[in-house]
C-alpha cells in the first residue's frame, strides 16, 4: 500500500475481508473507499486517521459498533454509507447530534436482499 501513497480512490468491494492492514494509514490522500459487501465486524479505525477522506462506504458488512467521535472529528469527512449493519441502537442514538456529514443507515432490523 505504501507504494501507492498518492491515491485518492480505493474500490474493495465484494472481496470477503474482515479486515484491513495498517498500512492503509500511509494513504494520507485518499478521498472515496468503498469496502461495501465485505466481512467486516469491527469499523476499520484506520480510516479515521486519513486527513483527505471524504467518503466511506461499508454497506453490507457485520459492523455493530462505529467510533462516532473519531468520525465526528474527521475534517474532510461528508459521507459514510453504514446501510445493512447490524449498528446498534447506541450508535443510532449518539450519532445524529455529533456528525457534521451524512451518516446513512438502514431502518433497524433491515436486511439487504440477496444478490
Amino acid at each position: 500500500m505504501t507504494t501507492f501513497s498518492q491515491l485518492q480512490e480505493l474500490h474493495l468491494e465484494g472481496n470477503f475481508l474482515h479486515r484491513l492492514p495498517n498500512e492503509v494509514s500511509a494513504l494520507q490522500h485518499l478521498k472515496t473507499i468503498d469496502l461495501s459487501r465485505n466481512q467486516f465486524q469491527d469499523f476499520p479505525e484506520q480510516l479515521t486517521t486519513l486527513p483527505a477522506l471524504e467518503t466511506i462506504n461499508l454497506e453490507e458488512n457485520e459492523i455493530a459498533d462505529v467510533p462516532v467521535e473519531k468520525l465526528a472529528a474527521m475534517p474532510a469527512l461528508r459521507s459514510i454509507n453504514l446501510r445493512f449493519n447490524p449498528l446498534n441502537a447506541e450508535v443510532r442514538v449518539i450519532a445524529p447530534p455529533l456528525i457534521k456529514f451524512d451518516m446513512l443507515m438502514s431502518p433497524e432490523g433491515a436486511q439487504a436482499l440477496p444478490p
